[in-house]
């Protein structure tokens, strides 16, 4: 499957799905020196591949479209994480919710480890298209493949857009569960040697994933 198909695909998902609704959120993938992204205010229900732009990791874009406002914390992803293919941002409900109150995922479940570390954290606030928010969204990637954003929704990263937006799902699911466990009290979390572990066991389950191919 061509790249822009791919997006095309991950973009409509992301609102068949529930992770995103309306014009809200975006997708993009490393392209050559740069990257293909969803052009600012496009209906993810009705994108087309001509609703994607190409753009270098500076600003510069080619074509009549301009690309999504959030394109500088794409490419501030990519100028640091040269393992990154693909990267998402959605504003799914539950992440959202726990964003705008400043709350990290924490290793109440084994499963957070598949953003890449010991939690999913929350990044600063800042307003939306800005330097500021790229650099804290590079920041909060340095070391994760997902974070949330806070007063605003989460990003996730993936050598693949359909990749990216799996990892997305999960970060949703593991929100909501997180949230619905908040009214009944503070859970029990894993601590570092645990969770360690877990690392350890997803590295050699990805390895092994790239290998056979499953």
């Amino acid at each position: 499957m061509t790249l822009d198909a791919q997006l095309v695909d991950t973009a409509r998902a992301m609102n068949a799905t529930g992770l995103n609704q309306g014009r809200s959120g975006n997708v993009s993938a490393r392209c050559g020196d740069g990257m293909l992204i969803t052009a600012s205010g496009c209906h993810f229900d009705d994108i087309t591949p001509k609703h994607l732009v190409e753009t270098d990791l500076d600003g510069h874009w080619r074509g009549p479209l301009k690309p999504s406002s959030e394109a500088s914390f794409h490419a501030a992803i990519y100028r640091q994480r040269p393992d990154a293919g693909a990267v998402i941002h959605v504003h799914s409900p539950w992440a959202m919710s726990l964003a705008c109150l400043h709350r990290r995922i924490p290793p109440f479940h084994y499963m957070v480890a598949v953003a890449g570390g010991t939690d999913i954290p929350c990044i600063p606030y800042a307003t939306f298209g800005t330097e500021e928010l790229a650099q804290h969204v590079a920041q909060g990637l340095a070391d994760r493949d997902a974070c949330l954003m806070a007063n605003h929704g989460q990003v996730a990263l993936a050598d693949t857009p359909a990749a990216a937006l799996e990892l997305a799902q999960e970060v949703e699911h593991l929100a909501r569960s997180y949230g619905q466990l908040l009214p009944i009290g503070e859970p029990v979390l894993l601590d570092d040697d645990r969770m360690a572990e877990v690392l350890g066991r997803f590295s050699s389950y990805r390895r092994n994933a790239q290998t056979t191919g499953t």
